[in-house]
């Protein structure tokens, strides 16, 4: 009864779903940029106060109706830093308890409420570690299990209110391995289903109490697959319609309920190109109006559960 409650919440905090950011990133040169997509018109803004160094490679996490966050990356060296943009007015702080380490490519998950984790990565070589952040004072601790291989590259996703997933990244080979921490205990267990095929530098993001997907990344070469993984079972089917074109290193997020996005990326050259997938159908558009400008390696968060 309580976990049907939790994802009647769920729904019905859907509706009220406010906008997607896309972070950072690089195009030739690492930014600072941030662009706001404001649901349900999909338009979009630009943040007056962008990141608070020029980054990419790092991760987003959420707290749906209080603030996002970007984790981790690369402005030049690997960088532990987290900064936190407060909902409404996406006014910018930086936590002064950062990551456990300086990381670069981790995968990022949400139990919004509750807490924010940023796992795997590379601090100059693979690692396991998942670092949780809970809400809403941002204190820190390192789960006592990581991941079941140390990786980098990875794509998160998150069932709120239920659990956190981490799917394909690289730990010397490419993965198809999804590991599920299941909230509030954050206990793992690994998928026997994973992902259709071995790739890193996917994109995740969420219908939350539907489903997660996992979009694009690299299996020897881009790929526009978008693999599907419905909530509770976890079974996975992957989607008729991929995404608009072969692409990795692209970021998601959400409007639970309404749409999924996909966000810039590489596809031989960086790009400022916008998918979204409407739930249930999962039927793909492409924006009008993609990111201010191409890039590849940014990080994505959302004022929606």
């Amino acid at each position: 009864m309580i976990l049907l409650g939790i994802l009647a919440a769920s729904k019905s905090s859907a509706a009220v779903g406010v906008a997607g950011y896309v972070a950072g990133g690089r195009y030739g040169s690492r930014t600072t940029t941030v662009d706001k997509f404001t649901f349900p018109s999909d338009s979009r803004t630009t943040l007056g106060t962008g990141l608070s160094s020029s980054r990419e490679e790092s991760t987003g996490m959420s707290n749906s109706g209080v603030a996002g966050y970007v984790a981790g990356g690369d402005e030049g060296s690997r960088t532990s830093t987290v900064d936190k943009f407060a909902f409404p007015g996406d006014s910018r702080t930086t936590l002064g308890t950062g990551l456990s380490t300086a990381t670069l490519r981790p995968a990022g998950l949400s139990n919004s409420g509750v807490a924010g984790y940023t796992a795997g990565g590379s601090d100059g070589s693979e690692v396991d570690t998942v670092d949780k952040f809970t809400f809403p004072s941002d204190s820190r601790t390192t789960l006592g299990t990581g991941l079941s291989s140390a990786r980098n590259s990875a794509a998160g996703f998150s069932d709120s209110g239920v659990a956190g997933y981490v799917a394909g990244g690289y730990d010397g080979s490419r993965l198809a391995t999804v590991d599920k921490f299941a909230f509030p205990g954050d206990s793992r267990t690994t998928l026997g289903t994973g992902l259709s095929g071995s790739r890193n530098s996917a994109a995740g993001f969420s219908d939350s109490g539907v489903a997660g997907y996992v979009a694009g990344g690299y299996d020897g070469s881009r790929i526009s697959t978008v693999d599907k993984f419905a909530f509770a079972s976890d079974s996975r089917t992957t989607l008729g319609t991929g995404l608009s074109g072969n692409r990795n290193s692209a970021t998601g997020f959400s409007d639970s309920g309404v749409a999924g996005y996909v966000a810039g990326g590489s596809d031989g050259s960086d790009i400022d190109t916008v998918d979204k997938f409407a739930f249930p159908s999962d039927s793909r558009t492409t924006l009008g109006t993609g990111l201010s400008s191409a890039r590849s390696y940014p990080a994505g968060f959302q004022d929606a559960i």
